[in-house]
């Protein structure tokens, strides 16, 4: 006998379901349901009285995303969004739903080349930053470095070849690109 697939457009007895079917529809009545007694309906806590607060005024150019109609009524204007991170934020929030992955992937991009921005504005400084010192790696040195890593079940031991790749690496990167500039501009 050959596969037929069922007919999904049938309607169903729910009574015949129940009897059929082990705890179908427990829930559709609320005589059945585990918290039937304690169960409220009257979400009015006893005792809190709120209010919305006024609504701040808005900032031009503040993220909000398209699903909401409003900004919420109090709302941070310590960071505001500058350079091509914010612009890439902007668009990040003017175009995708906080549902959708692409919104999340360009507030991380976003957030990638507002530190390349810092890291290039340090090495511009007088006092560039230092990722030896900064990073703690010449802490580890007094505190046993290869015996605590061994023996033990330490979560980090499986990434640990990866830290100094992503510690020097971006400040390599930049050396070899600063190196290569200078050259360049030395030729001509």
């Amino acid at each position: 006998m050959p596969y037929v697939a069922t007919d999904h457009t049938k309607q169903y007895d729910p009574e015949e379901l129940r009897r059929r079917i082990p705890g179908w529809g427990v829930d559709s009545d609320p005589a059945d349901r585990p918290s039937h007694p304690r169960e409220r309906l009257d979400l009015e806590p006893p005792g809190a009285h709120w209010e919305i607060p006024e609504q701040q005024q808005p900032v031009q150019g503040r993220e909000r995303s398209i699903e909401h109609t409003r900004m919420t009524p109090v709302f941070g204007t310590a960071q505001p969004l500058h350079g091509v991170s914010g612009a890439i934020r902007r668009f990040a929030y003017d175009r995708y739903s906080e549902g959708q992955t692409a919104h999340w992937l360009l507030l991380v991009l976003g957030d990638r080349v507002e530190s390349v921005g810092a890291h290039v504005k340090s090495l511009a400084s007088r006092r560039p930053d230092d990722p030896i010192t900064e990073s703690g790696v010449l802490g580890e040195a007094g505190h046993h470095p290869v015996s605590s890593r061994f023996g033990v079940r330490r979560a980090d031991v499986k990434h640990t070849w990866l830290d100094p790749i992503i510690v020097v690496g971006p400040w390599v990167l930049a050396g070899v690109f600063a190196v290569r500039t200078v050259v360049k501009i030395a030729r001509r």
